[in-house]
């Protein structure tokens, strides 16, 4: 198994921006993100169980998941948001760990996973832990902006997820991403350099 540096940050805090940045620099990036929406795309692995666990009403006219409704649902319903992670998580895992493994021509792979401290179940092949953080007025509105929803909304969201004072305290490393993407590529350089380091030690 390669070595694995997991990425995590809240919604907004610009997780793709700075694996996107690793990228560059040759290392394997497997985005838990994209692996969600693979299983929940039309004819996706996780589908029937959805379609079993919550009804015909959150499946999209193509087939697939209806992501506006069952957002909404999830972040006004703790249980249902349970019933969906323990559909999805245990199938995102499953497909993490095989493109982590595969990944043999990267020096390294980072795998970008929004809840890793939330589940807790990357541990056992995730090495370190890099957190990107943003201040929290920045991330509101680039939530909103990006998806389209109003402040209740995306305040939300990032309520539910684990709060910003206890991700940064239980990261290994961590890159403030509050400023402009310019901004990014010298942290990113220079934990790229670390991580290399870390990886040829094994």
């Amino acid at each position: 198994m390669p070595y694995c540096v997991g990425l995590t940050g809240g919604i907004g805090s610009g997780k793709t921006a700075v694996s996107s940045l690793f990228a560059e620099l040759g290392v394997a990036i497997i985005d838990t993100d994209e692996i969600s929406r693979e299983l929940t795309a039309p004819s996706g692995a996780a589908i029937a169980a959805i379609r079993e666990q919550f009804g015909p009403g959150l499946i999209a006219v193509d087939g697939g998941l209806d992501r506006a409704r069952m957002r909404e649902l999830v972040f006004g319903d703790p249980g249902a948001r349970r019933k969906l992670e323990a559909i999805l998580h245990p199938l995102i895992q499953t497909r993490a760990r095989s493109a982590i493994a595969a990944a043999q021509h990267a020096p390294y792979a980072i795998a970008v996973v929004p809840l890793l401290f939330e589940t807790g179940a990357y541990a056992n092949f995730v090495r370190r832990v890099l957190v990107v953080d943003c201040d929290e007025r920045e991330q509101l509105r680039r939530v909103m902006a990006r998806s389209s929803i109003t402040a209740g909304e995306a305040s939300r969201i990032m309520s539910a997820q684990m709060a910003r004072a206890e991700r940064v305290k239980r990261a290994d490393d961590v890159i403030d991403n509050s400023g402009p993407r310019e901004a990014l590529r010298e942290p990113v350089a220079r934990l790229h350099r670390k991580y290399l380091e870390l990886a040829r030690a094994g």
